[in-house]
């Protein structure tokens, strides 16, 4: 979940005790008391993955918010940004990076797809938009 820290705080205050719980004292994460599934809770204006400043940030909502299904989720190229810069900067989450590759085969994205794409990130996309074009499981 990506929230300010108003809509942390809010939700805390609405939501610890009915069906969610803190994963300990103070954290920012929270457990689905009823499906036993974590909640990874990302705040806006925080830098991905190991934290250090660089160019691609995590966005206000209310800013990078798309209606899906009748969810406010991150846009498409907002995603792809933040996976970018994840995988970029922290080697040992080579999980965002193969994310990418697979947002970019199942959304047919354009090689031209990175051009709306923060100039830190562009060279990565189009490294990993050629890896996208070779069939599944190819070599």
């Amino acid at each position: 979940m990506l929230l300010t820290p108003d809509g942390l705080r809010r939700f805390k205050e609405q939501s610890l005790g009915l069906g969610w719980s803190e994963r300990f004292k103070g954290a920012k994460g929270v457990h689905d008391t009823q499906h036993h599934v974590p909640i990874d809770i990302l705040l806006t204006d925080a830098y991905p993955r190991d934290g250090q400043p660089k160019p691609v940030r995590f966005p206000d909502p209310a800013d990078a918010g798309v209606l899906m299904d009748g969810m406010s989720v991150v846009s498409l190229p907002c995603l792809v940004e933040l996976k970018l810069a994840s995988g970029i900067s922290a080697p040992d989450r080579l999980q965002d990076l193969a994310d990418v590759i697979a947002l970019i085969r199942v959304n047919s994205l354009a090689k031209d797809f990175a051009a709306g794409l923060d100039v830190s990130v562009r060279e990565k996309y189009e490294e990993l938009w050629q890896h996208a074009q070779r069939p599944t499981g190819e070599y």
